[in-house]
């Protein structure tokens, strides 16, 4: 936990008395590419709950997600806005993508009956790599997420930088 904490920029210890979220059970760690935000699950009222804390250790709520646990495989874009994780609706397994800036969730619905297992946001948000399970075999399928979400970019990362040529 100390080197998750130093990642973070935090300092000191990184359970505290009276911090409720940092007492329990925690699995499965995401950073953001600029690794200001952590995603991880941890266990709310005996479901898996995905938990975001920023730079400064504090927890940040995501309630989109309440009436979709439980939760697995966090992923985060470079700047944490979009959250990428696995839910459950029935007896599916569904993959979604959260845009936390304007709070729109985005169900990514697999044709043919295969569940996700596990997966991967790029860091500017434009593909998803999902492990799924298909008639009993693992594959790994990568979707393209351009027509849906803007690009997370870096700080100062320009969206397209068109080539310049110069005559001699």
């Amino acid at each position: 936990m100390l080197l998750a904490a130093s990642l973070l920029g935090c300092t000191g210890r990184v359970e505290r008395a009276g911090d409720a979220w940092l007492n329990r059970s925690q699995q499965d760690p995401a950073l953001s590419g600029d690794g200001r935000l952590l995603a991880m699950i941890s266990e709310l009222r005996g479901r898996p709950t995905v938990l975001l804390r920023n730079e400064n250790g504090s927890i940040q709520p995501v309630p989109q997600l309440r009436r979709h646990q439980p939760h697995s495989s966090p992923s985060l874009s470079w700047n944490g806005r979009y959250l990428a994780l696995i839910t459950q609706r029935g007896q599916r397994r569904l993959a979604i993508v959260l845009d936390r800036l304007n709070g729109r969730l985005h169900p990514l619905p697999l044709p043919g009956g295969r569940d996700p297992i596990r997966l991967s946001l790029a860091p500017d948000a434009r593909k998803l790599a999902l492990q799924v399970a298909d008639q009993g075999q693992w594959r790994v399928e990568v979707l393209d997420l351009s027509e849906m979400l803007e690009p997370d970019r870096a700080a100062g990362a320009a969206l397209t930088t068109p080539a310049i040529e110069e005559s001699p």
